[in-house]
């Protein structure tokens, strides 16, 4: 019941935001609600606010950017900490072989 009360809302922002599919899409994986959307349709006073398209476009942009940097950043480190402990166990190798041969 409240899934099709939802999916009535989204049809209703579609109608009022004028925005397509794919803009839906991105506000649903941004968490943003559908009376979030109608809220933030910009009025004729409000010539320096976006429509919501491109207010919802940038914002995704923007999260994704940022997770993509978070991802890499993690990547780095991890590699790091694997060359830190590759090294480490290649100095005890290293201190087994020497003992071996004395």
């Amino acid at each position: 019941m409240a899934n099709k009360k939802r999916e009535e809302e989204w049809k209703e922002v579609k109608k009022r935001c004028r925005v397509g599919d794919e803009t839906i899409r991105m506000a649903k994986e941004l968490g943003i609600s559908p009376k979030t959307m109608i809220k933030n349709i910009p009025n004729k006073a409000e010539k320096w606010k976006a429509p919501v398209d491109v207010w919802i476009r940038d914002m995704y942009e923007k999260v994704k950017e940022k997770n993509a940097k978070k991802a890499k950043a993690k990547a780095k480190r991890l590699r790091k900490e694997s060359e830190k402990s590759g090294d480490s166990s290649l100095k005890a190798d290293n201190s087994n072989q020497s003992d071996k041969q004395d």
